[in-house]
C-alpha cells in the first residue's frame, strides 16, 4: 500500500508539472511525464493528459508487460500497475487543476496547455435581420416568413423539402406602401440544394463571404420582384436542403416574403393566395434589430505575457443569443445560435510580437467559413476547416466538470482539440475577422489566441 501511494503521488506530480511548466503551448504535442520508478515506466510511458481524463497504457503495451512467476509475492505485488489508484486520481485531476489556477492565476501565463477566458465586450449594430428557419422541415406549400423592412437588411432562409414532390424556395419583394421602390443587393450567396446538409452549409457561407451579389432591383407600383432571379429556376427535390444569405438595402418600406411553392407554379401568383405556415417546435424565425455584432476588448492582448487565451461565440453565456419578434404572429422569439448575425471580431494586441488565431468547435460537427482583413491587406476568406469538408467529430464530448470549468474561465488545450488555422498576424497590424454561425453546424465555438511561433 505504501508503494502504491508513492506511485500515485509521483504520477500526479508529473501530470501537474508537465501541464503547468511545458515549454510548448501547442496542444497537439504530448505532455511527457516526470521520472517514475523503473518497474512502472512501461505502464505510464504513453500516458497523456486529455481533458479531465488520464488514459492508461494502450492494450498492446499492457500485453507486453510480463510478470516473472518465480519472484516472491511481495515483488510481484509491487510490479503490478496501480490501476485503482490511477482511476481515483484521474477523477480528481480537473478539480485539482481548477483550484490550483484559482489560487495561482499568474502561474500559467507563460508556456502551458491551460487557457484562460479573455474578457470581451460586444455591441449590436447595423440593420434588420429577417430569419426564416421555421418550419425547417417543410411538408406543404406556403409562406415561411414575412415582414416589412426599410434601410439596411439581411435575409437568411434555411429550409428542407420534406414533401414528396419537387419544390422551389424564393424571396419575393413588393412595395409595402404601393409606391415604387429600389432594392440594392450588396452581398450574398447560396449553394445548390442537396441532401448533404453540411456541404450546403459550408458552400453557402463560402458564397456569402466570397461573393459580391451587387445589383439594383426596381419594384414598380403594385409589382413583385425576386431577390435573385435564379430562385425561380432552382429545384428542390424531396430531401434537399436550401440555404441562402443576402444583404440588401431599400429606399422605401418593402415587404419581404420567403415562400416554398410547387416547382411548376408562378411565385407571384402563388404568393397572392398563400397562407403563413405555422412554426415548428424550434420556433427559429423572426425579425431582429441590429444584424451585426462587434466583439472587441478593452484589454490589450500581449502574447508574450498572456499566453494562450480563448473566448466563446454563440454559447448564450458569454455571448448571448438575440431576441426578436415573429412578425407573423407578434410573439417574442430567440435566435438560438445567432444564425444570420455577422460578427466582427476586433481584439487589440500589443506591439512586439505576433498572434496566432484558431477556431475550435465545441458542440460537434462543424463546417463553415470566415474572412480576415488587416489595414494592409484586402478581405480574404478562410475555410473552417480548410482542406476537409468538416471537423469536430473527433473531439470527445466534454465531461460536466470540463464544461463547467470552461464556462467559468478555465479550459484545457489537449491533443484531441480540433483547430481550424485562422493565421498568424503581427501585433502592429490591426486584424478584423468576420464570422457568422453556419447552418447545419453545431455550436458554440472558441476563438483561441496564442503566441505565434
Amino acid at each position: 500500500m505504501k508503494r502504491r501511494k508513492k506511485i500515485a503521488a509521483g504520477f500526479l506530480a508529473c501530470l501537474l508539472s508537465g501541464l503547468f511548466f511545458s515549454h510548448n503551448a501547442m496542444a497537439r504535442q504530448q505532455v511527457q511525464p516526470a521520472a517514475v520508478p523503473e518497474d512502472t515506466a512501461a505502464q505510464v510511458k504513453n500516458t497523456q493528459f486529455n481533458g479531465t481524463a488520464v488514459k492508461a497504457a494502450a492494450p498492446a503495451e499492457q500485453k507486453n508487460v510480463k510478470v516473472n512467476k518465480n519472484v516472491n509475492k511481495k515483488k510481484k505485488k509491487d510490479a503490478q500497475p496501480a490501476q485503482d489508484t490511477v482511476v481515483r486520481i484521474h477523477q480528481k485531476v480537473a478539480e485539482i487543476l481548477r483550484e490550483h489556477m484559482a489560487q495561482n492565476p499568474r502561474r500559467n501565463l507563460l508556456k502551458s496547455h491551460m487557457m484562460k477566458l479573455w474578457p470581451v465586450e460586444s455591441k449590436d449594430e447595423g440593420g434588420t435581420l429577417l430569419f426564416s428557419d421555421s418550419p425547417e422541415s417543410v411538408t406543404e406549400d406556403g409562406i415561411l416568413y414575412q415582414d416589412t423592412v426599410q434601410g439596411h437588411a439581411r435575409v437568411l432562409y434555411y429550409h428542407l423539402n420534406s414533401s414528396d414532390s419537387d419544390k422551389k424556395v424564393a424571396v419575393v419583394l413588393q412595395s409595402a406602401d404601393n409606391q415604387p421602390a429600389i432594392v440594392r443587393v450588396t452581398r450574398g450567396g447560396t449553394s445548390d440544394p442537396s441532401p448533404d446538409y453540411l456541404h450546403v452549409g459550408k458552400m453557402t457561407q463560402m458564397a456569402y463571404f466570397e461573393g459580391e451579389a451587387y445589383g439594383d432591383i426596381y419594384i414598380g407600383r403594385g409589382r413583385h420582384r425576386l431577390l435573385q432571379e435564379s430562385m425561380d429556376t432552382t429545384i428542390l427535390h424531396p430531401g434537399d436542403l436550401v440555404y441562402g444569405v443576402y444583404d440588401f438595402s431599400t429606399n422605401r418600406p418593402v415587404k419581404v416574403s420567403v415562400i416554398m411553392y410547387p416547382a411548376d407554379a408562378n411565385p407571384y401568383d402563388f404568393l397572392e393566395q398563400a397562407h403563413v405556415l405555422p412554426k415548428d417546435e424550434q420556433r427559429l424565425r423572426g425579425t431582429f434589430k441590429g444584424m451585426d455584432r462587434v466583439v472587441t476588448s478593452s484589454k490589450v492582448y500581449d502574447p508574450s505575457v498572456d499566453g494562450t487565451v480563448y473566448f466563446p461565440l454563440a454559447d448564450d453565456i458569454h455571448d448571448l443569443y438575440r431576441t426578436g419578434i415573429d412578425a407573423t404572429d407578434g410573439s417574442e422569439v430567440k435566435n438560438y445560435g445567432n444564425y444570420g448575425i455577422l460578427y466582427k471580431l476586433q481584439i487589440p494586441t500589443m506591439k512586439g510580437g505576433a498572434t496566432q488565431y484558431y477556431l475550435s468547435p465545441l458542440g460537434g460537427i462543424y463546417a463553415g467559413a470566415m474572412t480576415v482583413r488587416t489595414d494592409t491587406t484586402q478581405r480574404r476568406m478562410i475555410e473552417t476547416p480548410y482542406g476537409q469538408p468538416y471537423f469536430g467529430d473527433a473531439t470527445p464530448p466534454e465531461s460536466d466538470a470540463t464544461q463547467k470549468a470552461r464556462e467559468e474561465g478555465l479550459a484545457i488545450l489537449t491533443d484531441s482539440t480540433e483547430l481550424a488555422d485562422l493565421g498568424a498576424y503581427e501585433d502592429d497590424t490591426p486584424v478584423t475577422f468576420e464570422f457568422s454561425p453556419p447552418g447545419a453546424s453545431n455550436l458554440p465555438i472558441n476563438i483561441i489566441m496564442m503566441p505565434a511561433e
